[in-house]
């Protein structure tokens, strides 16, 4: 092997490694921002560390298995794309967007919160079910930032796949931090209080958080095609907004518990 091959390889190693940080650091960032929103009863590292994990590699093993599952119905000769095809002349189209606005949304929230719904037994107050769904989602975010990172990278290059990920990092991490935190509070709320406070309504709020953001992604291809590089700032200016409110609101809502210690329902 020449010395023009052993330089190939190590700077493709190297692009690759800062991907990997590219993609993973952010949203670490991030856990921390999170964490430390807290004054009193901040939570373990441990656990923080130990639900990140949970977020980047089992929640999006158990996402990726359900959606492809699911999707099933949709890509084969079968009842369901029979009635698909008759009322939608494509298909393929309707298939990419119903994936997006109903069966990502339902299946990613249930994998990211099933972490927190696992250890709900280290829940002591209701702002502890906000940090820890965030904390999942954000892991999640990072590795999901990394595939689309790694597709852009083999099909556009270096440069491109850091921009894909630098915009997913401001954009879709907190989405993911946001929508799954309040799953993570609907957890909390039933681990402290009993049976009557259900779960359920919060991880249903969760979805249509995340159906929204996806929305706004559907909706705003269609104008970034008609409108070129408008369109694409238009859609970023959204997505960017949408995220950073919801975010917004989440750490409010820690603060608004952790400054109200013994606060009962």
């Amino acid at each position: 092997m020449d010395l023009g091959s052993l330089a190939l390889q190590g700077s493709l190693v190297t692009e690759v490694a800062v991907l990997v940080l590219f993609a993973f650091i952010p949203p670490a960032i991030f856990v921390i921002w999170i964490r430390n929103t807290e004054r009193y009863g901040r939570e373990p590292w441990g656990m923080i560390l130990g639900m990140f994990i949970w977020g980047a590699f089992f929640a999006v093993i158990i996402g990726v298995i359900l959606e492809l599952i699911l999707s099933i119905p949709l890509q084969v000769n079968s009842p369901v794309e029979d009635f698909i095809a008759r009322r939608f002349p494509d298909t393929d189209a309707f298939a990419v967007v119903f994936v997006a606005l109903v069966i990502a949304p339902f299946v990613e929230e249930f994998a990211k919160a099933y972490g927190v719904l696992r250890r709900q037994a280290v829940i002591r107050e209701p702002e502890d079910g906000y940090v820890y769904g965030a904390t999942s989602g954000l892991g999640f975010s990072a590795t999901e930032n990394l595939i689309y990172g790694a597709f852009t990278f083999v099909l556009l290059g270096f440069i491109p796949s850091l921009v894909q990920i630098a915009i997913r990092s401001i954009s879709s991490s907190l989405l993911h931090a946001s929508a799954t935190s309040v799953t993570g509070y609907g957890i909390a709320r039933h681990r402290l209080w009993g049976p009557r406070f259900s779960a359920a309504p919060w991880y249903l709020a969760a979805v249509a958080m995340h159906a929204a953001f996806n929305g706004i992604a559907v909706v705003g291809s269609s104008i970034a095609q008609a409108y070129g590089d408008v369109g694409q700032l238009l859609l970023l200016a959204a997505a960017v907004v949408f995220s950073f409110l919801a975010i917004s609101i989440v750490r409010g809502k820690i603060m608004e518990h952790d400054a109200r210690q013994g606060w009962v329902p």
